[in-house]
């Protein structure tokens, strides 16, 4: 089987479900230019920092803190919010720059509640009404 044949059998990365490199914070002064010019919103189990970013879709960056765990649990933790990301980006709004700061809890909480409580605290920072300020 050819692999793009492979790709679309099982769903490739660049497919509308996927998280291309366009997708992604790489740059520290795009960290840094969300840290210092954006907003910054928070759950339970999450912090959000998001700044507009003008280019008509939403750019995702996460920092995992050393203090949260050994690698095993920080890339744990990256992989659960990183497949979030992957599975609704689509149902969050465009033009934004975002940083995710998860909490210790990512790493065991159910990934059902992880998704939702993320979903609903991006679409509520990112609501058409708060608007960049």
């Amino acid at each position: 089987m050819p692999d793009a044949a492979k790709r679309a059998a099982i769903g490739s990365p660049s497919s509308d479900r996927g998280y291309p490199r366009a997708a992604r914070l790489v740059r520290r002064a795009d960290f840094d230019a969300v840290y210092q010019q954006g907003r910054r919103r928070s759950s339970r189990q999450f912090v959000v920092f998001y700044r507009a970013n003008g280019l008509g879709l939403s750019r995702f960056g996460m920092s995992v803190k050393r203090a949260l765990g050994g690698a095993v649990v920080r890339n744990r933790i990256r992989r659960r919010v990183r497949e979030i990301i992957r599975l609704h980006r689509q149902e969050i709004a465009s033009g934004w720059d975002i940083v995710i700061h998860p909490r210790s809890s990512v790493a065991t909480a159910p990934f059902a509640a992880l998704a939702a409580e993320l979903v609903d605290l991006l679409r509520s920072a990112l609501a058409p009404e708060a608007g960049p300020r």
